[in-house]
């Protein structure tokens, strides 16, 4: 399997990691081979994650048993949660902008968003490159506006891992929120 834990996990998701709720339920949304998915778990958070594809959650499966797993087609089928509330969403490297509203109604009242992919630029760099799949100048903020507290929100050009150009955000409904230091 690819992601052993050697596939390190967005610096940005490591940032705002500490401050989701001791022990609290997450969801990894498109969690891909896992990286953030077993990083949560090894911190000490109950994680679902959810993917379409089999094989990479059977892997995750196999290396972190206590992980619940969940093979679901995002696009094509309904949303999979009605119902469930998470003390923290995780998304990285996807988007499917349908899901935005159903992502901030799984959120606990306290919970934390932090959702990190491509934007548009990221042609440059090459993939993905289809307007589909990147984000807008400020899409974050607007898909939060009015439901939830930006906690921190970036967007523009990295060169690590890899040259990109990329939009992020945490975001919570707590009317108060402090960052260390």
């Amino acid at each position: 399997m690819a992601n052993d834990m050697s596939e390190k996990s967005s610096l940005w998701v490591e940032r705002f990691l500490p401050h989701i709720k001791s022990g609290g339920n997450v969801l990894d949304l498109a969690c891909g081979r896992g990286r953030h998915s077993l990083r949560l778990h090894a911190a000490g958070y109950r994680v679902e994650a959810v993917d379409r594809d089999a094989d990479a959650l059977a892997d995750i499966a196999r290396l972190a048993p206590a992980i619940h797993t969940r093979v679901a087609d995002l696009e094509g089928a309904g949303w999979p949660y009605r119902g469930s509330r998470f003390d923290a969403i995780v998304v990285t490297n996807y988007l499917h902008r349908p899901l935005f509203p159903q992502l901030l109604d799984a959120l606990e009242a306290d919970g934390l968003l932090i959702y990190e992919t491509f934007m548009a630029g990221n042609e440059r760099c090459g993939k993905p490159s289809n307007p589909e799949f990147l984000l807008r100048p400020g899409e974050l903020l607007d898909v939060v506006r009015g439901r939830l507290n930006v906690v921190a929100f970036e967007q523009g050009e990295v060169a690590l891992p890899r040259p990109a150009v990329v939009q992020r955000i945490c975001a919570t409904r707590r009317t108060e929120f402090r960052l260390p230091g």
